[in-house]
């Protein structure tokens, strides 16, 4: 789990309680640890001990550098990848700026100046908000759902901004979920084993005792990274 855990942010205890309910049901132990974005290096070597990994929500974090260093090690050795509500927005930002060479692309919650603002503040805030997300058609995430639409919760203020979500296109980093107002809500690539970023926050199903197909779907991901690295 990469961030900066705190017991008190709901999402934080809707992950443990996630991954306790998978433990159960699936009567298998998933082992996992919080790494806090100020301890990981400039490669971020320490994510690579791991079969899969998370950045979690609660930003800004401590490092930003550190979040995105292991964005980019997970990417680049293809290690099973979630980034959910604050690790969705990092991970769009390493996206932009390292495959798509864009340097200059900023996250306005970092800087408020920022020229480019890859990351904005969302046009209306969806802090403990619920809404509509619709998916597109033969997607990932469409099929982990098993449905084109679903209802979902969030905690944020940030998100891709519209005006530049050009700058994504024809990349593989596919936007394959959006709101009622047509604002990108989850992404993937499909040339990963696993890389899925949603604007939501799908670890809190767990906090009403089930579990989210996306965080089952990341969970197996690890399975088969464990037994069949990359």
């Amino acid at each position: 789990m990469v961030g900066d855990h705190d017991p008190q942010v709901i999402a934080h205890q809707g992950i443990q309680a996630t991954l306790e309910l998978l433990s159960t049901q699936r009567n298998r132990s998933i082992e996992w640890n919080w790494l806090s974005t100020s301890q990981l290096t400039t490669g971020a070597q320490e994510v690579l001990h791991y079969e899969a990994i998370w950045c979690i929500p609660a930003s800004p974090y401590k490092s930003e550098a550190g979040a995105l260093a292991a964005i980019q090690a997970a990417r680049t050795n293809r290690k099973p990848f979630l980034g959910t509500c604050g690790g969705c927005q990092h991970a769009i930002l390493e996206y932009a700026r390292n495959v798509l060479g864009i340097s200059s692309a900023e996250n306005e919650e970092e800087n408020p100046e920022a020229a480019l603002p890859l990351i904005s503040a969302l046009s209306c805030s969806l802090v403990e908000a619920d809404d509509e997300i619709c998916f597109t058609p033969g997607s990932i995430v469409e099929k982990l759902y098993g449905t084109g639409q679903a209802h979902e919760s969030y905690h944020c203020r940030y998100g891709l901004n519209p005006k530049l979500e050009y700058l994504l296109a024809g990349s593989e980093l596919e936007i394959t979920g959006r709101d009622k107002n047509g604002e990108a809500r989850a992404f993937e690539i499909t040339s990963q084993r696993f890389y899925i970023l949603t604007q939501y926050q799908p670890e809190r199903k767990g906090l009403t005792g089930r579990v989210h197909p996306i965080i089952s779907a990341f969970i197996r991901a690890a399975e088969e990274q464990k037994d069949t690295p990359v």
